[in-house]
């Protein structure tokens, strides 16, 4: 749809939402009406370089010309029904996710927190019915974040947050550890603790990646005392971190894996795969969706894990994520440059405020986005070459020489 043809102005928009919507994001004073590849277009055809991707959804790149006919294709066919007829673009979907990542089963969702109430939900009753009525305990990463759902939001290790504030009680049954801390995890369970949660790389935590020593002392201590590992790879999945999931570049393997945002190339779509065993406690009735599996969205996500792997920007990844941490710690007033693959974060010294630079960012034409007081975080589409990284340090150069105090 283009301004154009409504008759308004980009103000007149902005004054809708205004009206109308419940506002909960700060939002950026422009008007993304296309997008290609690396950049975003406003009305005026004026080009902002994307470092945000959609919060880590276009990996493949905006409007994938893949994508973009697969989803015409699937909708001249059907775009929705419900989960019990067979679908073609589901099953193809399916297999293609399970033999790629080593997973038995796989069960659609429409996003990365229900995936994560689903993981959750099937651990938790995997261990009631194996071991008894209590053994339903989960341990989280402390600065973890897993969505916002009363059960992901639950999980997520940081009380203080607003996703969690003014709610009222969390779910029961979550107690938190401080994250690559593999004695604190062992001491953080219980006899009743039937899995450990983690993200591989916390994100909204400020870009840690784990260590190995805490990813295989975490596999180890799960298959010792018969306990699950739970991976969200919501963020991380499907290419971004260097490999097709972050977890091989621990080589471990989870019971059961979260994923959503890359998977779909732009279509909303989430999904657990987990080991068979674990898989059978979700029984008819015990678990669905209306909306997940859903055709258009799977037609998208076929094409666009076909475009993952077959131009191998896992590899691609791997290779601009260093480069561009390189070319990042060498700004003025940086403190930390943490990345896996194209997942990348800055940390600043106090003189600079990570939220004014993505604002001077923004005023260059560059999207990005602030974590923490001074810490800013770019995931760019994973097709990204060198040029296009020159080009955000030079934006983001200036924009903390701007904003330094």
């Amino acid at each position: 749809m283009k301004l154009k043809d409504t008759g308004l102005t980009a103000q007149d928009i902005k004054d809708k939402v205004n009206k109308y919507m419940i506002e909960t994001y700060e939002r950026f004073d422009f008007l993304a009406e296309t997008a290609e590849g690396m950049y975003l277009y406003d009305e005026n055809g004026t080009p902002y370089l994307d470092f945000y991707a959609g919060i880590a959804v276009n990996n493949a790149g905006s409007r994938n010309p893949k994508v973009v006919a697969a989803v015409k294709d699937q909708m001249d066919d059907i775009m929705h029904t419900f989960n019990y007829p067979y679908t073609i673009p589901q099953a193809l979907l399916a297999e293609r996710v399970c033999e790629t990542i080593g997973m038995d089963k796989i069960f659609f969702q429409n996003s990365g927190t229900e995936a994560n109430e689903a993981m959750i939900k099937m651990a938790r009753k995997y261990g009631i019915e194996k071991y008894g009525p209590n053994k339903y305990h989960i341990v989280t990463a402390k600065m973890g974040f897993h969505g916002r759902t009363f059960g992901a939001m639950s999980a997520t290790g940081q009380p203080g947050n607003g996703c969690q504030v003014g709610f009222g009680p969390m779910t029961y049954g979550f107690s938190y550890a401080p994250y690559n801390d593999l004695k604190a995890f062992k001491d953080a369970c219980t006899e009743n603790t039937i899995a450990i949660m983690i993200e591989p790389v916390q994100g909204e935590g400020g870009v840690h990646p784990a260590t190995q020593e805490f990813m295989t002392g975490l596999r180890e201590f799960c298959d010792e005392n018969g306990m699950l590992l739970l991976i969200d790879e919501v963020q991380t999945g499907w290419c971004r971190t260097g490999a097709v999931m972050s977890y091989m570049n621990y080589g471990i393997k989870p019971d059961i894996v979260s994923m959503a945002k890359g998977l779909g190339g732009g279509m909303p779509i989430g999904a657990i795969c987990a080991t068979e065993e674990v898989a059978k406690a979700f029984t008819p009735g015990s678990h669905g969706t209306t909306f997940g599996g859903h055709p258009v969205s799977c037609a998208a996500a076929y094409a666009e894990v076909g475009e993952l792997l077959d131009r191998d920007l896992a590899g691609n990844a791997k290779k601009m994520g260093d480069y561009f941490s390189e070319k990042l710690a060498k700004m003025p007033h940086v403190k930390e440059v943490r990345h896996q693959g194209l997942l990348v974060g800055v940390e600043f010294d106090d003189a600079v405020s990570g939220v004014e630079v993505k604002h001077a960012c923004l005023d260059r034409k560059l999207l990005i986005t602030a974590i923490g007081a001074h810490t800013i975080r770019m995931v760019p589409p994973l097709i990204v070459n060198e040029e296009q990284c020159d080009k955000a340090v030079e934006i983001i150069t200036e924009a903390v020489e701007a904003v330094a105090k």
